[in-house]
């Protein structure tokens, strides 16, 4: 799974959410994000760079550089949605490209982190109130490169959540996928010429675990130096768990496939997910253009999943899954699955449910051998474009004019995910 959005100009920006607490609750996706520069967005240059941004419902920016960085290469553009901090947790500027090569990322940053830590105390605390203060409006915290700063902030965050000190490891090392982009950059702003310093944009794991092993010497835990030196107390722990983990005893999910009882909810899931695009101005789907007739059919000739608040429980959602779809993709060998109608009842899901129904479909994929799982949108629909992305889709083409069998065609965009380690092949059932 990547964690990463895909974009043309942010090269690190990624989702928090996922991540297992000590306790079994898990961190909210599409509540707190990590990034690289903002300043490398665009208000009017007409580019999908902004409007996907804008798709994402973020509502807090927190800028963690220097004033004089923000001067000299912009700050996210303004818009009304958006409230803008600028924290700037460094104290003591110095130059990663310009290090020598014999210099060793781990001690070296390590000692740079323990700086930040004990000088940006101020910012520091103020970022863990802000995001606190978010409730349900998603928050996104940058620096440069998304890496030392951000990747500090996102390794205390988790850490006051419960997070698995491997997990905050790991998520300081994601970093690693955009290193190639982020020196790329580097070299642009500089006449072509490569960094000095060999670990300029890297994020080996060592660095973090150093990190984190050193204030547990010097405060017993990474819990210890919130409360000891940035002064957080409980209320402000017990805040940041209420705004980014899933409520405590939530129902966990179960699938079944669909049967001939489930028609009434199925048409009713459609309709509600028709009346809430047309309310937010997405003109794709109608109440009443599908009815019983419709999954009955598709029951026959593929599959039809719901997902519920245990066995036996309220239905949460459903989703179509097809295992060929000529009218977006043309003909096919068969290589994937096709998703269609992923659909959530907003009055009984839990946070995360379509996430976690795409999981489903995926798995489903691939134990029946297939590498591939695909799906498709409304062109145009940066909201969900972004939400596919951020579970790990890429675009990979337009099909202009789909005949969606509903009396018009509409414009789709084609996206896809590779799935790591296929099961062994199971037939697909009614074929």
């Amino acid at each position: 799974m990547t964690r990463h959005l895909n974009f043309e100009r942010l090269h690190n920006f990624r989702d928090l959410g996922g991540y297992v607490t000590g306790d079994g609750r898990r961190v909210r996706w599409g509540k707190l994000f990590r990034s690289d520069s903002l300043g490398k967005l665009s208000a009017s240059d007409g580019g999908e760079d902004w409007d996907r941004f804008l798709a994402l419902g973020v509502r807090t920016v927190i800028d963690l550089r220097y004033p004089w960085e923000i001067d000299a290469t912009g700050r996210v553009p303004g818009h009304p949605s958006l409230a803008y901090h600028n924290l700037s947790v460094e104290h003591r500027p110095y130059n990663q490209a310009g290090l020598g090569p014999d210099v060793e990322p781990g001690p070296y940053l390590v000692q740079r982190y323990l700086e930040v830590a004990h000088d940006g105390v101020k910012e520091l605390r103020r970022a863990l109130e802000v995001i606190a203060a978010a409730e349900d409006a998603p928050v996104v915290f940058h620096c440069a490169s998304g890496k030392d700063r951000t990747g500090l902030l996102a390794a205390l965050v988790l850490a006051l959540l419960g997070v698995d000190e491997t997990d905050i490891v790991e998520d300081f090392t994601l970093t690693e996928l955009a290193t190639e982009r982020l020196v790329a950059d580097w070299r642009a702003a500089h006449s072509g010429r490569l960094p000095d310093w060999p670990g300029y944009g890297r994020a080996p794991a060592d660095v973090m675990r150093l990190f984190l092993a050193a204030l547990a010497e010097r405060h017993g835990s990474v819990c210890g130096y919130a409360t000891g030196l940035l002064g957080v107390d409980d209320d402000l722990v017990a805040a940041l768990r209420e705004n980014l983990l899933e409520a405590a005893g939530e129902p966990p999910l179960s699938f079944r496939r669909a049967g001939e009882n489930d028609l009434p909810d199925l048409v009713r899931l459609r309709d509600d997910a028709a009346r809430w695009q047309l309310a937010h101005g997405i003109d794709q789907w109608k109440p009443g253009q599908l009815g019983e007739g419709h999954f009955r059919a598709r029951l026959a000739d593929g599959e039809v999943w719901i997902a519920t608040l245990g066995p036996g429980g309220p239905v949460a959602g459903a989703w179509e899954l097809w295992w060929e779809d000529p009218a977006a993709w043309g003909p096919q060998p068969p290589t994937a699955g096709y998703v269609h109608r992923l659909m959530t009842d907003r009055r009984t899901a839990p946070p995360g449910t379509g996430r976690r129904m795409l999981a489903e479909a995926e798995r489903r994929v691939a134990a029946a051998g297939r590498s591939l799982c695909r799906l498709d949108c409304l062109a145009g629909n940066a909201r969900l474009r972004a939400y596919y992305e951020a579970a790990g889709y890429g675009v990979v083409g337009e099909q202009a004019a789909k005949d969606g069998g509903l009396g018009r065609t509409y414009a789709v965009t084609l996206l896809e995910k590779r799935l790591p380690g296929r099961a062994a092949p199971v037939p697909p059932p009614n074929r």
